[in-house]
């Protein structure tokens, strides 16, 4: 006895494919699984909202790669000038002698060298009065270069808090453009009869967009404030050592002369 399904996948007519139609369904097979996302079309076919979006992204994007090149350029050399300079100190320099190679007017010092100059300038000049104990002169240079630490640590967070701020509001930038893709997405369907995936694809593809942009502006931006951050601290705590150390250098040269 032949089951039911059976009876009526024999009655029901088979039409073959023609044959001079199987070449073309192929290559549109083809064309279809070769064919992949062009951004470029994405950000030009977007809505003018959207656009503005990514424009603000993509200049956020690049202030923020200046910032760290620049940074990791400074920040290097910062730390190759410290090095140079501890060097040079801790070799048993007589400390005139590096003075005055820190005030040389043929170039500019800055961190350890001019933390240094700040504090052996007001020391000697305080030196040079009458009736000033060891504690005053030494109190003046540690006064000076306390203000040449914050000045040096200044230098070195400028531009930080811009990349602060582009890891912390690019997402929400990008999420902004994601909801004027959508809505403007929705909108267009309203005036139509009927909907599908193809007419809805195209702006949900930009909204989408947008929302990446965003993370792609921010990664960067967080990782680098972080690593930059770290460096800072790091710099920072090495001059503020150096500060400490020297100022005993010069406490116990004011009780020799004592």
């Amino acid at each position: 006895m032949l089951d039911l399904n059976t009876l009526i996948l024999a009655a029901a007519p088979v039409t073959e494919l023609p044959a001079e139609a199987l070449p073309a369904a192929a290559e549109a097979a083809a064309e279809a699984g070769s064919q992949g996302i062009s951004y470029i079309q994405l950000l030009l076919h977007a809505s003018l909202p959207v656009q503005a979006i990514m424009l603000l992204l993509v200049v956020g994007s690049v202030l923020s790669w200046v910032i760290i090149f620049r940074k990791n350029r400074i920040y290097a050399r910062a730390a190759d000038e410290a090095d140079d300079f501890e060097g040079r100190f801790w070799s048993g320099v007589d400390l005139t002698q590096l003075y005055r190679s820190a005030t040389d007017r043929n170039r500019m010092v800055s961190g350890l060298e001019a933390i240094f100059e700040a504090g052996f300038r007001e020391y000697a000049r305080l030196r040079q009065k009458k009736g000033l104990d060891g504690r005053t002169q030494l109190e003046g240079a540690q006064r000076a270069m306390r203000a040449t630490f914050a000045r040096e640590v200044d230098r070195l967070e400028h531009n930080l808090e811009l990349l602060a701020n582009v890891g912390s509001t690019a997402p929400y930038v990008g999420l902004v453009g994601t909801v004027f893709g959508i809505m403007v997405t929705m909108h267009g369907l309203s005036t139509q009869e009927s909907a599908s995936i193809a007419a809805v694809a195209p702006g949900i593809s930009e909204a989408l967009f947008a929302t990446a942009m965003g993370l792609f502006v921010a990664i960067p931006a967080v990782w680098a404030y972080n690593r930059f951050a770290t460096q800072v601290e790091r710099l920072s705590v090495r001059y503020e050592s150096f500060a400490e150390e020297f100022s005993s250098i010069l406490q116990r040269q004011s009780h020799v002369e004592e």
